[in-house]
């Protein structure tokens, strides 16, 4: 999955916000079950402009609701439920980047180390020095490393052969990659890239000596309970009960091999989950206060958001009585399209997943997703409680 920044220009990959946001809704959030009516609103609006189904998670202090609408499966007409499960592709950068802070404060590496001294001769060749490019710099998509999946050519074997459980290895990923001049040198700019993490994916095996998935399970999925979250490697089914997912032309894509996305996005979860994963790494639960602190030290984009830490970035939400911030991470790939947000002070979240996402439109330069100001209102049904 590619899953670039929901929130960059619709050329690009997962413009979720930036797409949808055509004419926002107001939220009308200022009295009791308000914000779960508009939030429903919202989600219903969605479904009319395109997608099946959508799922979503709203907190206000302490306040919980889920709503979901439209189907789960077109073949069916299953309806959708809260608790679906869906791909949340890039959602899963800032899992991985969590583990690798937390082997930084147990100072096992730092985020300094050159990525030569943990993959030797991985990242080597065509312009491309290991040596040269920090962590870091992997992890806030300063490293320059060129991502292969930008390219239709990558998808060759999905998308016209129909081979939709062809595995790819992170390593014949990363293999283009190198072979392949970087977009820039390293830290003279910001270029999102999922070879980053497929290499961040590396240093913590190389650091830890046990594969990624299982660190990010007994890390952070086990200890926080999240029962209905999975990291499949190569496994192309999504088990239990869970969204269908779908291209622009309605062809069901829920069966796509994650073996390429690895830890740039191939992880599964629900809206509750998601949610509380948020909740525990923007509360401070995860990381201590250093690891925090570099968690969320932003360096300027060229598009969208208003600054990307390491796995996660900063937005801002148009409200009436003036703009609000927020934490977010997301995701957009074969079939699916999310979106977390939290709020600076954790008193505030934000999960949306829908089932569309067009991977053959989006490296046509191609907007992914239908239209529609749903996305918007629901983010603003919880962000803007006056409107």
């Amino acid at each position: 999955m590619m899953m670039r920044q929901l929130w960059t220009a619709v050329v690009s990959v997962g413009s979720l916000v930036a797409t949808l946001a055509v004419a926002p809704v107001p939220a009308h959030a200022g009295q009791p079950g308000a914000e779960r009516q508009a939030m429903a609103a919202a989600l219903d609006q969605l479904v009319a402009d395109g997608f099946p189904g959508a799922v979503a998670y709203g907190r206000v202090d302490g306040r919980r609701w889920q709503v979901a609408a439209g189907v789960a499966d077109r073949a069916t007409g299953a309806r959708a439920r809260p608790d679906d499960r869906f791909r949340i592709a890039s959602n899963t950068k800032a899992f991985v980047s969590t583990v690798l802070l937390q082997l930084v404060g147990e100072g096992r590496l730092t985020l300094d180390d050159p990525v030569e001294r943990w993959l030797p001769r991985v990242v080597r060749g065509n312009g491309n020095d290991g040596s040269t490019i920090t962590v870091r710099q992997l992890l806030n998509h300063t490293s320059g490393i060129w991502d292969p999946t930008g390219e239709r050519s990558f998808w060759t074997p999905y998308l016209d052969d129909h081979d939709w459980d062809r595995v790819i290895s992170p390593h014949a990923v990363i293999a283009r990659a190198v072979a392949h001049q970087p977009d820039f040198a390293p830290g003279a700019s910001w270029g999102y890239s999922n070879t980053n993490y497929l290499l961040a994916g590396l240093i913590i095996e190389a650091v830890t000596g046990r594969d990624a998935a299982t660190e990010v399970r007994r890390r952070i999925i086990v200890p926080l309970g999240l029962r209905h979250t999975s990291f499949p490697v190569t496994d192309p089914e999504i088990h239990g009960r869970h969204l269908h997912g779908y291209d622009l032309a309605g062809r069901d894509v829920t069966t796509f091999s994650p073996s390429y996305d690895w830890t740039a996005g191939a992880m599964i979860s629900t809206a509750a989950d998601l949610a509380r994963f948020h909740r525990a790494l923007f509360g401070g639960r995860l990381l201590a206060p250093a690891q925090q602190r570099a968690l969320q030290t932003l360096v300027a984009t060229d598009d969208g958001p208003d600054g990307y830490g390491l796995g996660v970035q900063r937005m801002t939400v148009p409200c009436a009585e003036g703009p609000t911030s927020v934490w977010t991470t997301d995701g957009g790939g074969p079939g699916f399209t999310s979106i977390a947000a939290t709020s600076l002070d954790n008193s505030r979240q934000f999960v949306l997943a829908g089932n569309v996402y067009d991977i053959d439109a989006d490296v046509r330069g191609l907007p992914p997703v239908p239209a529609s100001a749903g996305a918007l209102a629901a983010l603003r049904s919880v962000f803007c409680p006056t409107d």
